[in-house]
């Protein structure tokens, strides 16, 4: 996979970031740089859990010089050891270009720019799950588990109180200007470990699908979200070249989301409806709720019209009044055989 030119580490960003409040922001290493920012962030529905033990990592606009800007799509990995969480990738204004800090698993969540990836990633932390006695517990406020019997489950909605709607990709100006907390700081000096290979593979799929590029589909990839990496590189194999840009946010969503949609119907109360994706369940719902009277529909309106058209028929043969003297007398026939006699 070919990635643009610029890498630098912590010297090279501390020089390049002469306004004072970028300054906190040497400390997180830049992968990319580029000068157009990244599209809006994509309006998804979360896949629901493939099994326990997988941890949801947010979908995010990646960038190469041979792609472009290209979708990467949220999914449920499995994290590389027990007690990690994963810091997702995020894009920051810095000296002057959008430099990209790519994501990466440690004991605590790291500073991600304060971006709003929506399905536990709100801007700070995660609330989707915890930790807890070498176990991952999920709170179920905020995943969708689906058909999946999660038996290490906890409920918190405060998480939600904060949350403010952006569908920023970026932070600086025109999106968000969130700064690292001190605790964030500190979380950047730990032990990380880089994404799993199942990780890179999805990575490197997004790259290589042409439909999943900013180019071909406008904002709108095909595959916005996936249940697993594994799924996500079988689907890209029957992806077409460009995916359709004419289409509504919501109906590009909904074609990835077939399989996991069953999934959706068991998310919980309504509160945790309401907020579980951050913003992107929320656009995703109107999806579901069309799509259940649409299937009622062609029975209602098959069955009435096929006695209407044949009403119609009988009135027009009512109308001449000719027909119906003829049928009921039975004399009306032989009256023929008077007219020729006449001609003659």
């Amino acid at each position: 996979m070919s990635f643009p030119t610029i890498v630098r580490k912590f010297a090279l960003v501390a020089a390049l970031l002469f306004a004072a409040p970028m300054a906190s922001f040497a400390q997180f290493a830049i992968v990319i740089s580029v000068h157009t920012p990244p599209p809006p962030l994509v309006v998804y529905a979360q896949p629901p859990l493939p099994a326990e033990g997988y941890i949801w990592t947010p979908g995010y606009w990646a960038y190469s010089d041979d792609a472009g800007y290209y979708w990467v799509p949220g999914v449920w990995v499995q994290p590389p050891t027990v007690g990690v969480l994963w810091t997702p990738a995020w894009w920051g204004f810095e000296g002057g270009a959008y430099g990209f800090h790519a994501g990466y698993w440690g004991p605590h969540i790291g500073y991600y720019g304060g971006i709003n990836y929506g399905f536990g990633y709100f801007g700070v932390g995660f609330g989707g799950g915890r930790w807890d006695g070498g176990r991952f517990a999920y709170n179920s406020a905020v995943a969708n588990f689906g058909g999946v019997h999660v038996t290490n489950v906890y409920v918190d909605r405060t998480v939600f109180h904060t949350t403010v709607i952006n569908h920023a990709s970026f932070n600086g100006p025109g999106g968000y200007n969130a700064r690292p907390r001190p605790e964030e700081l500190q979380y950047a000096h730990e032990q990380h470990i880089q994404a799993t290979p199942a990780q890179q593979q999805h990575f490197e799929t997004a790259h290589n699908t042409p439909a999943q590029r900013f180019s071909a589909n406008g904002g709108h990839p095909t595959v916005t979200a996936a249940r697993t990496p594994e799924a996500f590189h079988q689907q890209a194999a029957h992806l077409p070249a460009t995916a359709n840009r004419g289409a509504a946010p919501g109906a590009a969503n909904r074609g990835p989301e077939r399989g996991p949609e069953p999934g959706a119907q068991n998310r919980g109360a309504a509160p945790g409806e309401t907020n579980r994706g951050g913003f992107g369940n929320n656009a995703a719902r109107p999806a579901e709720n069309n799509g259940r009277p649409a299937e009622n529909r062609p029975a209602q309106p098959a069955a009435r019209p096929e006695p209407r058209p044949q009403q119609p028929q009988a009135h027009p043969q009512a109308q001449p009044h000719p027909q119906p003297h003829a049928q009921p007398h039975p004399q009306a026939a032989p009256r023929p055989a008077p007219k020729e006699e006449r001609h003659k």
